[in-house]
């Protein structure tokens, strides 16, 4: 006789349906990218081996004895004195917090044991002789699928989700399978609540307006905060792989506005999330029609000679390029440059560099050869995966596994925001700057009919660097600014790539580095230099006062005379989706 269905069926019903879900959807494309030639660097690691068996050896008898130490203590445990775990994790690492993974034996043995077996990969990663690259790919590749396979990110082996399960009746593990559909048609995993806000309504509210627009960018001109402002206006050239209000997010952290309050004229580029029939745009289309035409508005409006000009992220190798063809062209526009975690010299470009390679490149040109977009998901994802257990598997437990939404973010909804990019800018990008490190070499690139040379820019300089850079190497950026031949003032601050440079004066948290020597050797730079409490932006404002002109009553309607508003500030360019 067939028992009646209960709710611990339906339960592991929906557990089993998640679990294949999961596997089918999520760990299969994040744990085996394609891009990293798996098949070849086992293939390497392989010839490594037989070169030293006994190393070989020594490893794979250390870890089955942990793992036979391992099973003996949860087998037959010692109750007189309580048993020092065979491993630990690390002390940042959240996935194994909640009591049961110490307390009951099956999660003791299930968390010890991965992360036994994780020990064992990278060590035997570690102790491979193979070639740099190569040695640099097997290692991502090996720690993305650590990170898959913790047992933390499946139903049937989280206590967490498994008591929340048996608490709700599996209504938590219905709702995850809901999460995760609607996660699978937008492509990625959802790091914030996206219902909390809405660009131009709860960020990018910084009173301003559209005064140009052509097929690559709006150019926003903001309304004055003081009665007074600097003769020289600022012009930002944000990143083109992001939308530009991550330098406007909420009132509260919006450098936009700090910078307005400290009585700056501020014109903000928004590039256009690039439709399919601008897929054959060029570099040199993003410096003419972007970064330069920018810079010639914004003088013509103000009716000065030069301005002061900041670039963040590639949005500063755009600007460093474009100021490069405007030397060559005997133009000298910019009266003072900053640059925000930005790269100019490419000699190392950090853990991205294992997706830049020979072959790669030559994919991607022979992928956009006849034009395309570059699809937003993809980067998104790939920056993710960099540090895959914070940004992809901490969702993928909360939103499948527990069944919940995440907590409302403002940086987070604008890092899912992503945006297409023509496939004909994408790889001269790659292949020139990250592949070749072209653009440090005088005269080694033409861009706009001229060759360029980053010597030759010999304006002021404030160059900022965050220490926990994963896509900028704060190194790297610091190299940058030794390309450049004016003063530098070089700044290294707390924390990573965004939380280290949107750190509102306000709030005066972490801490930035000083030393007006520029070392040749960072680390002795920074063994040199001065710590100051908060944030680096009151630094910055003091310092771009100094070239910011003579003081003039503040500016009327946007636009001035030449140019008329055409629709309120965000604009429409920053609120197109990526298709």
């Amino acid at each position: 006789m067939n028992r009646p269905a209960t709710n611990a069926d339906a339960t592991h019903e929906a557990i089993a349906a998640l679990n294949r879900r999961l596997v089918e959807e999520v760990v299969k494309p994040l744990g085996l990218n394609a891009n990293l030639e798996v098949a070849e660097i086992f293939q390497s690691l392989t010839a490594s081996l037989v070169q030293d068996t006994d190393r070989w050896l020594d490893i794979q008898n250390r870890f089955y004895r942990k793992q036979l130490e391992l099973w003996a203590s949860i087998a037959l445990p010692h109750h007189d004195a309580p048993a020092q775990p065979a491993a630990a994790p690390d002390i940042s690492d959240r996935r194994f917090r909640a009591p049961e993974w110490r307390k009951e034996p099956y999660f003791e043995y299930l968390a010890q044991s991965y992360l036994l077996a994780a020990q064992w990969l990278q060590e035997v990663v570690d102790s491979t002789k193979l070639e740099p690259h190569t040695k640099k790919k097997f290692d991502f590749f090996a720690r993305q699928f650590i990170d898959a396979m913790s047992p933390a990110n499946f139903p049937w082996s989280n206590p967490e989700a498994l008591k929340l399960a048996a608490e709700t009746e599996g209504e938590s593990l219905a709702r995850g399978m809901r999460n995760l559909a609607a996660d699978l048609n937008q492509g990625m995993v959802s790091m914030t609540d996206e219902s909390a806000f809405e660009v131009g309504h709860n960020l990018a509210v910084t009173p301003g307006a559209v005064i140009y627009e052509n097929d690559f960018m709006q150019l926003i001109q903001y309304r004055s905060a003081t009665a007074t402002v600097f003769e020289r206006p600022l012009v930002m050239v944000p990143p083109c792989i992001n939308k530009y209000y991550i330098l406007d997010l909420r009132p509260e952290n919006s450098f936009v506005r700090f910078a307005v309050e400290q009585g700056h004229t501020v014109f903000m580029v928004s590039w256009r999330n690039m439709p399919q029939e601008m897929g054959r745009a060029t570099w040199d289309d993003y410096l003419e029609h972007g970064v330069i035409r920018a810079l010639t508005v914004a003088t013509e409006v103000c009716g000065v000679e030069r301005v002061n000009a900041l670039g963040f992220c590639v949005g500063g190798t755009l600007l460093g390029s474009a100021l490069a063809v405007l030397r060559a062209k005997e133009a000298d526009p910019v009266a003072s440059l900053t640059l925000l975690a930005s790269m100019l010299d490419f000699s190392d470009t950090g853990e991205l560099s294992v997706f830049v390679d020979e072959p790669y490149v030559r994919k991607r040109e022979e992928d956009f050869a006849a034009g395309g977009l570059l699809h937003g998901r993809e980067l998104a994802l790939t920056f993710a995966s960099l540090r895959a257990n914070d940004l992809i598997w901490h969702y993928v437990v909360n939103n499948y596994l527990k069944g919940r939404t995440p907590e409302p973010f403002d940086l987070l909804y604008w890092n899912g925001d992503s945006t297409n990019l023509p496939g004909a800018m994408y790889v001269y990008y790659v292949r020139n700057m990250y592949l070749e490190n072209n653009l440090r070499v005088p005269g080694k690139l033409t861009q706009c009919g001229v060759p360029v040379d980053l010597g030759r820019l010999d304006m002021p300089a404030y160059v900022i660097a965050t220490r926990e850079d994963h896509i900028v190497p704060w190194k790297t950026a610091y190299a940058s600014a030794r390309l450049l031949k004016g003063k530098i003032e070089s700044v290294l601050a707390a924390s990573g790539h965004i939380a280290g440079v949107i750190n509102p004066a306000s709030k005066n948290r972490r801490n930035y580095w000083l030393n007006p020597a520029l070392e040749e050797d960072p680390e002795r730079w920074l063994a040199a230099a001065t710590s100051h409490q908060g944030s680096w932006w009151t630094h910055w404002a003091n310092w771009l006062a100094q070239s910011g002109g003579a003081q003039i009553s503040a500016r009327g309607e946007p636009g001035g005379a030449r140019y008329r508003e055409i629709e309120p500030a965000p604009g429409r360019y920053v609120k197109e989706k990526c298709g």
